[in-house]
């Protein structure tokens, strides 16, 4: 199974959850407190990814990753936005050095 394979599954059963109990469902209680509370999730995620990798715990960086994407991904679905959108726009990249990309977008942005 490829990764965008399984990113699209997950982004599937996002979309699904959105309209489902918010009491019985983490992702619909979670897009259904708006985006702050989408954002502060991701916020503390990324907080603990941080730390795990700072810790240097191989099995804990690859689990607060884990939620880290997760929640990344509520937000996509939050916005309207696949994750394919994203994995086109690395595909876009790839092959281009970090340095001028970053410098292409600060010309024409």
């Amino acid at each position: 199974m490829t990764s965008s394979t399984i990113l699209q599954r997950l982004s599937d059963t996002i979309e699904t959850r959105r309209h489902a109990d918010p009491a019985s469902s983490y992702v619909a209680k979670l897009l259904a407190s708006g985006q702050d509370k989408i954002l502060k999730k991701i916020a503390e995620e990324a907080a603990e990814t941080i730390m795990a990798s700072k810790d240097g715990n191989t099995d804990q960086i690859i689990y607060e990753t884990a939620d880290l994407w997760f929640h990344t991904l509520v937000m996509l679905a939050h916005h309207g936005i696949s994750p394919d959108v994203v994995l086109q726009e690395l595909a876009r990249r790839e092959g281009i050095s970090g340095i001028d990309e970053k410098a292409s977008r600060s010309i024409s942005r």
